[in-house]
Parts: C-alpha cells; structure tokens; sequence
C-alpha cells in the first residue's frame, strides 16, 4: 500500500471520525484504511494532490490542513474558517471550493465507497 503523507492521512481520518455507518455509528469506531475499496483510497489520494496543487500548505501544518480541507469541503461548522489559519484562509477556501461535498457509505462486499454531493 501506498504511504499516505500528513495531509492525506489527516483528511482521511477526518472522514471516518465525521461520517457514520447505517447503524447511526461513526466509522471510525469499526472501521480502518484497510475498508476503503481501492478506488476510494484511490480518489481521496488524487483529490488530496490536487488540492495540495491548488493552494501552498504551510510547512508543518499539513495533517491540520488535510483535516480542515475536509471538514470545509463537507460544511462541517468549522474548518478553514475558523480563525486558525489567518493570512491563508481565503486562499484555502478558494481551494476548497473547486471540490464538491463528498461522503462515505459501506457496500454490498462492506468495503467503504465515496460519492460525491
């Protein structure tokens, strides 16, 4: 498996802390990584580079930009906006915008899929 860097690892942690099964849990309390199908993993690694294309992160802040980028991108309440990252947040937010929402689901095989809002 492909190493994941800070940034990607922070924003998939945040999904599965943010999202929940059909059983009204959060994913994280049962499932890891290793649930993701392929072409899930695959399509987080590719949005999180693109998003790190679109806008510099600041050296050192990457799992908390990658855990923000998330929690924006999916109108959370909080996230880039908060006040945390000052002279980047518009910049940040303008970033996030080329994405749409995004949310995770368990299939058939109970491997997780994304979808897209």
């Amino acid at each position: 498996m492909k190493t994941l860097d800070a940034f990607t690892s922070a924003y998939i942690e945040a999904a599965f802390w943010t999202e929940i099964d059909d059983d009204g849990d959060y994913l994280d309390a049962t499932y890891s990584l290793d649930d993701l199908a392929p072409e899930t993993l695959a399509q987080m690694i590719y949005e999180c580079e693109r998003f790190k294309s679109l806008v510099p992160i600041p050296e050192g802040r990457e799992g908390e930009a990658g855990h923000d980028f998330l929690l924006t991108r999916n109108a959370h309440g909080v996230g880039f906006w908060d006040g945390d990252w000052e002279d980047e947040e518009q910049s940040l937010m303008d970033a996030t915008c080329k994405f749409t929402p995004m949310h995770l689901y368990i299939g058939d095989d109970g491997l997780i899929y994304q979808t897209d809002c």
